[in-house]
């Protein structure tokens, strides 16, 4: 006996997974070693300082037979300095286009913390290697945490909702309605 009950609707839709990667691909590459190769000398006695920038931006691509398609670009910077002068700066802006059949309170979620995650390796590995290829020795980034990313933002805009509605306020309905 099937306890299910009978309804063609179900039978005829096909599940479709929650998260499908259909392509991902270099935005831009910008890779310079301004004092090379003074630099290159440089720090085989000095320690170098490296910084490195990671945000993460997704937006809907607007297609009549894309029906929840968005792309997801990592944006990654580094630079590397000896003493103030510049190595090198790396640029990279990695993306990913992804069709998402998630419940929409789900959508930025999975858009800004499951999507860079996947692109994530791949985009590590193409700074570690232009670095390297550059004259220098490989960039390997390390995990990063998607997730503390988002929350992080999540609540900065909740803070600053909070600061807005407090100057509203503050200034009185007379002085909103101007």
């Amino acid at each position: 006996m099937n306890d299910k009950p009978d309804n063609g609707a179900e039978q005829d839709q096909p599940q479709r997974p929650p998260l499908t990667i259909n392509g991902q691909y270099i935005k831009d590459l910008s890779f310079e070693s301004p004092n090379a190769p003074s630099i290159l000398s440089d720090m085989q006695n000095k320690k170098p300082d490296v910084t490195v920038n990671v945000d993460v931006n997704a937006g809907k691509v607007e297609s009549e037979e894309a029906e929840n398609v968005f792309e997801v670009t990592l944006d990654i910077s580094a630079e590397l300095k000896v003493e103030g002068q510049v190595g090198f700066i790396i640029e990279l802006k990695y993306a990913g286009i992804f069709t998402l059949n998630v419940p929409q309170e789900h959508l930025s979620a999975v858009l800004l913390i499951e999507c860079p995650r996947l692109l994530f390796p791949y985009a590590r590995n193409l700074v570690s290697d232009t670095t390297r290829d550059g004259g220098f020795v490989p960039l390997f980034l390390q995990p990063i945490d998607f997730a503390g990313m988002y929350q992080a933002n999540a609540a900065k805009q909740a803070t600053d909702a909070a600061k807005d509605v407090e100057k509203a306020i503050a200034k009185g309905p007379a002085d909103v309605l101007n």
